[in-house]
């Protein structure tokens, strides 16, 4: 049931109100490329040695990868877990798991969930424009419209030290992505643990916010996005089609949607595909923005910047994302322990709390991002009553050859309803660099085009 906040507003933590954020001064932008990497994270190592020092060299790349083939190899295929937690063990390791880690070892710890936990990699790396545009944002862009829009910023990290957690929020929002297609096919696994098929995909996305070097992003798109569905026979034919602005959610320049229904045959706008209307792709169990941990409009929730951590996430899933079947992986109540790698990594922790007065099934959710590559890796909705709700993973790699990376495979596990999703994991063989369509497949009319009749 929808939620609508009730009590007095807490605490913003992330000053939003109507004025701009200032930037940060020249001094402290000189941080980056030195003790802070390009792109804002800490440059060195943690104290005990478990997080390594950021690699500016990248992933190497695998002498059994063939470039240009998309097939993306484990290049750490021959790595042992350093350490493995489980139910009983992990109280041991409170301090280094996210809350929802820990509520999924309460519930399913007996029945064999489990964390192989591997040495930590942070060989994300990008081209050097990004990183020189991520300098001229440090001094240069700045929060407007009470954190509904981006200012000044070219292609790149907005925030790279970011003062709260709408800027935090926003690197994610505008992280650095590569084009791409995706075959794949989406399932939940209800209570009684039987897989469900919801969705079989062919996914098209373009980045056009990337696409110039020295464009200042306002509201060009950060990704069109395409889906055609073609199964199961419910569904087949229908077309979604999403142009995500680039930094700017202010009114009338946010999120455009479009929907092609093959019992309509026609192309309408689709406002509802946005904040927490169900996500049919995952037969509604979870919301439109939960794709990809989050994305859409803050404009619902107070942020707050809870602080950076070290915490154990999922990491570098290339067997996981690029090889596996997904049906072959879902057990009864989780994704097997065996084909997910986890790492520890310093993330960025943003809780956000419903406004006074707005709308939205979670009364609260947070957030763990990467300091790294500023993706969102995990998360947790919590519901009206204040009961964890939905405990979220991204699992991603890095696609070494062209510096970038794949972090579109998301999932959630109910903790209420006791189901699960996965959701755009390419189908092994289902991910290609780049898209092969024009720019007219990204429109309304090419959308009518290719509609069933």
């Amino acid at each position: 049931m929808m939620y609508k906040k009730t009590l007095a507003a807490l605490c913003l933590g992330s000053l939003v109100a109507g004025s701009a954020l200032a930037a940060i001064s020249p001094e402290e932008a000189a941080r980056l490329g030195q003790d802070l990497t390009p792109m804002g994270a800490e440059a060195a190592g943690n104290a005990d040695g478990s997080i390594p020092a950021w690699n500016a060299s990248g992933t190497p790349i695998p002498a059994n990868f063939v470039a240009g083939s998309d097939n993306y190899v484990d290049p750490y295929a021959g790595e042992k877990p350093l350490y493995t937690i489980d139910v009983n063990n992990y109280k041991d390791y409170a301090d280094v798991l996210t809350e929802g880690s820990k509520a999924i070892f309460e519930k399913m710890g007996a029945d064999g969930f489990k964390m192989h936990v591997y040495p930590t990699k942070r060989d994300f790396v990008v081209p050097d424009w990004i990183y020189a545009n991520t300098m001229k944002n440090a001094t240069g862009a700045t929060l407007e419209d009470g954190g509904q829009r981006v200012a000044n910023a070219l292609p790149g990290v907005p925030f790279p030290l970011p003062q709260n957690g709408l800027e935090v929020l926003w690197n994610h929002l505008t992280r650095y992505l590569t084009d791409h297609t995706i075959t794949y096919d989406t399932y939940y696994v209800s209570s009684n643990g039987k897989p469900i098929l919801s969705t079989t995909g062919y996914m098209t996305n373009v980045l056009p916010m990337y696409k110039e070097q020295d464009q200042v992003i306002g509201d060009i798109p950060w990704v069109k996005l395409r889906i055609n569905y073609k199964a199961p026979a419910r569904r087949a034919g229908e077309i979604l089609l999403v142009h995500e602005p680039g930094a700017d959610f202010t009114a009338g320049k946010g999120r455009k949607a479009w929907q092609y229904l093959t019992g309509q045959r026609r192309v309408r706008l689709a406002p509802a595909v946005s904040f927490d209307t169900p996500n049919p792709g995952v037969a509604g169990t979870s919301t439109y923005d939960d794709s990809f941990i989050f994305n859409g409009s803050p404009e619902r929730f107070d942020w707050k910047l809870v602080g950076k951590k070290e915490m154990i996430i999922p990491y570098s899933c290339y067997d996981f994302v690029f090889h596996q079947d997904v049906k072959d992986t879902l057990g009864e109540k989780f994704i097997n322990p065996d084909v997910i790698r986890w790492e520890k990594h310093r993330v960025w922790i943003v809780e956000a709390n419903l406004k006074e007065g707005s709308r939205h099934l979670y009364s609260k959710r947070r957030f763990y991002i990467d300091e790294d590559s500023w993706q969102g890796l995990a998360a947790e909705n919590y519901d009206g009553q204040g009961n964890m709700w939905r405990v979220q993973y991204a699992y991603g790699a890095n696609l070494y050859d062209i510096k970038s990376n794949y972090h579109f495979a998301y999932g959630a596990y109910d903790l209420i309803q006791g189901l699960y999703n996965i959701n755009t994991k390419p189908a092994p063989g289902g991910f290609k660099n780049g898209v092969a369509e024009d720019d007219r497949w990204f429109t309304p009319k090419g959308m009518a085009r290719s509609g069933v009749r």
